[in-house]
């Protein structure tokens, strides 16, 4: 088990694992092998490993939800929640301000300064992209575009999102974190009944 302690360290923190975030250890977790050892690892600590529906991403589920797993399950969905719209506006911007026909999807390309070019000829985009930016979720305080583009692939970038392959080229990778977003809103709507499309902002309910 020592050789894969660093990656079962990572998903204990919380890390969701597919081929764009880190490909090599997202191939190392389609192994049967790999993934029992894991798994049998983990028991003891009431994990185990889990995907979204499409397998696109690995990270860690609860194997059995006691007293002390359903409370910190409730902080992390409390928190999950907070950033759900936020999320969701982000996802619906991406797919007008670059004319796409669906949502971002793993490794898509994002560059801010395709953002930044298409908020500037639009005055819609731009004060949907201000409004996004001041959300506590990504906490920009500034009121130049530059420096709200900035702060928001950031977050993304902190939460997991995105991917930025070099740090000093401006260009971004869509993780596959993006669909366990999806299949999560999916999952509320349908099997928890809360009114997410009601509180979403217009036109979301063409990402689901």
């Amino acid at each position: 088990m020592v050789s894969h302690g660093p990656l079962i360290e990572r998903l204990l923190a919380g890390e969701f694992i597919c081929a764009v975030s880190d490909e090599g250890a997202f191939r190392h977790l389609q192994d049967d092998a790999t993934r029992e050892q894991i798994d049998a690892y983990l028991r003891p600590l009431n994990r185990r490993l889990a995907t979204n529906h499409e397998g696109s991403v690995v990270f860690l589920a609860w194997r059995a939800l006691d007293e002390g797993a359903r409370e910190q399950l409730s902080r992390q969905l409390a928190e999950t929640v907070n950033s759900l719209l936020p999320l969701l506006e982000w996802l619906q911007l991406v797919q007008e301000a670059l004319g796409r026909d669906g949502p971002a999807a793993p490794g898509d390309v994002l560059k801010p300064a395709d953002f930044s070019s298409r908020c500037e000829d639009h005055q819609g985009l731009r004060e949907r992209l201000e409004r996004l930016a001041s959300d506590p979720f990504f906490g920009s305080q500034s009121d130049q575009l530059d420096a709200q583009l900035k702060q928001v692939f950031k977050r993304l970038k902190e939460h997991g999102y995105l991917l930025q392959p070099h740090a000093d080229r401006q260009y971004y990778l869509v993780t596959a974190k993006v669909d366990y977003l999806i299949d999560l809103v999916r999952f509320i709507r349908d099997e928890e009944n809360l009114p997410v499309d009601d509180q979403a902002p217009s036109g979301q309910e063409s990402l689901l």
